[in-house]
C-alpha cells in the first residue's frame, strides 16, 4: 500500500494536530489525518462497500469525500478525495479509492499553512472511534 498508519499520521501545523481527539475549539478530532501529497493515490484501508459519496464542506464544493462501509456497518470515511469509485462498489482493503486533493488551496493564507493529508475517520454505531484501534483488529 502507499502508506502505513503509524508513520504518516499528520503532527502539529499551524492548523493543529492530525491525532484522534486532538482539540479543535471547543470540540475534539473525530478522526486520523494521514499525510497524502495532492494528486497522489489514496488507499482504502479496509474491505467494504462504497455506500456514500459527499463534501465535507457546505461551504466549498471543491473537496469531497468517500464513506465505506465495512461487514459490521463501521463506516469508515476519506474527507479530501477526490473519487475515483461508485457508490455500491465492492472494494478490496488496499483499492485506490481516489486522489487527495489540495487542502492548502482552503488554508494556506495569512502566513499559516496546514501539511497535505487526507482524514480517516470510523464511525461505530454513531461514534466516532480511535481509527487506529479499529484498523489495528480488521
Amino acid at each position: 500500500m502507499g502508506y502505513s498508519i503509524t508513520s504518516q499520521i499528520r503532527g502539529t501545523d499551524d492548523y493543529g494536530s492530525g491525532a484522534f481527539e486532538a482539540p479543535r475549539g471547543n470540540r475534539k478530532h473525530s478522526g486520523i489525518d494521514l499525510i497524502v501529497l495532492p494528486n497522489k493515490p489514496v488507499f482504502n484501508l479496509v474491505a467494504g462497500i462504497v455506500t456514500k459519496l459527499g463534501y465535507p464542506y457546505g461551504d466549498d464544493l471543491r473537496y469531497r469525500y468517500v464513506e465505506i462501509t465495512d461487514v459490521n456497518k463501521n463506516k469508515a470515511r476519506y474527507l479530501y478525495v477526490d473519487p475515483l469509485v461508485s457508490v455500491g462498489a465492492k472494494l478490496s482493503k488496499g483499492a485506490t479509492i481516489g486522489k487527495a486533493q489540495d487542502l492548502g488551496r482552503r488554508y494556506n493564507r495569512k502566513g499559516k499553512t496546514i501539511t497535505p493529508h487526507i482524514h480517516f475517520d470510523v464511525n461505530l454505531n454513531g461514534t466516532y472511534i480511535n481509527p487506529e484501534e479499529y484498523l489495528a483488529s480488521v
